[in-house]
């Protein structure tokens, strides 16, 4: 592996009359890693890969692929990306064979019919490779995307929000062949706003908000420094109970469900806590404890949950 970055960004900004889209990050992306990108509608996540594609100039600030500035010529390493955008649709009337003959053609790419057979095999849509994509399901419109973004054997792949839309299953059965794309060594930039997809493939992670990386690392690291690693969930205690809880000292917070949460900063901390509650009466549905999640980081950091941003790139 090189041991140069395959991305790396230094103070990238883009502005769009009066909003700044991305404001002045910079990232650093070795080779053969998932890296996510996480923020709510409007962070500047796609904004910043569209750049990172070619597809946009940045106001001020650099990005380099592999070493070349995409904003002075893509060309030199457009053979060497994939890219599954985000609002991807098949050609409707091909069938996936088809789709892929056409697509390896576009990059003057021959392709016999064994490698059309590997890559729908790779994608686990052998069984479905003579029908056409009209007619395929959202995952497996999905799936072909991926595809189609394998052709020309990519060492780094943009997904962005490749899973938007899909059912558990269908998510899931994605997880496993991107996290099979990076087996085989390449790199992929994944951005989502679904946090357990973060929490589950990623190496690497960094949360965006209005423009701005705010936080990165493993997801790991980021639960340690920015959760409590385990709360105490009194389910549905409501207002009443945060009264009665804080009224006795113990620090807590209520979620919009109801919920109220303790955090537990230290293990020893438990059986106190504990304690300080069995005194309490307290109607609440059930009570038990559970080890924070990016989810977690995420509302503690930006102030607000994955669903509550605003529309935008």
């Amino acid at each position: 592996m090189s041991a140069e970055p395959v991305i790396e960004v230094v103070e990238l900004s883009k502005q769009y009359k009066d909003i700044r889209a991305v404001d002045g990050i910079s990232l650093s992306i070795p080779s053969n890693q998932i890296f996510s990108m996480l923020g709510a509608n409007g962070a500047g996540k796609t904004t910043t890969v569209e750049i990172l594609e070619g597809l946009r100039s940045p106001t001020s600030g650099s990005a380099r692929v592999f070493g070349v500035d995409v904003a002075k010529d893509y060309r030199p390493i457009r053979s060497r990306v994939g890219i599954l955008p985000q609002n991807f649709e098949p050609f409707d009337m091909l069938k996936p064979t088809e789709a892929i003959e056409y697509w390896a053609g576009l990059f003057d790419k021959k392709v016999t019919r064994k490698d059309v057979s590997d890559l729908l095999e790779t994608v686990n849509l052998s069984h479905r490779k003579d029908v056409v994509s009209k007619k395929l399901s959202g995952g497996e419109k999905r799936k072909l995307g991926i595809a189609l973004s394998l052709i020309n054997e990519p060492e780094l792949l943009f997904l962005d929000e490749p899973t938007t839309g899909l059912d558990p299953r269908a998510r899931r059965d994605l997880w496993a062949l991107i996290e099979g794309i990076k087996k085989k060594g390449s790199t992929v930039f994944l951005t989502t706003h679904y946090l357990d997809e973060a929490e589950k493939l990623s190496d690497d992670v960094a949360i965006m908000h209005k423009g701005r990386i705010i936080t990165r690392g493993s997801p790991e690291d980021l639960v340690r420094k920015h959760g409590k690693l385990t709360v105490i969930v009194l389910a549905g205690a409501g207002e009443v109970g945060l009264k009665e809880v804080t009224r006795r000292g113990i620090d807590a917070t209520l979620e919009s469900d109801g919920d109220l949460l303790v955090p537990v900063r230290d293990p020893t901390e438990m059986r106190q806590i504990f304690q300080k509650l069995s005194g309490i009466e307290l109607k609440v549905k059930d009570m038990y404890t559970r080890k924070q999640t990016l989810e977690d980081v995420f509302l503690s950091v930006v102030g607000q949950k994955m669903d509550e941003g605003v529309l935008g790139k």
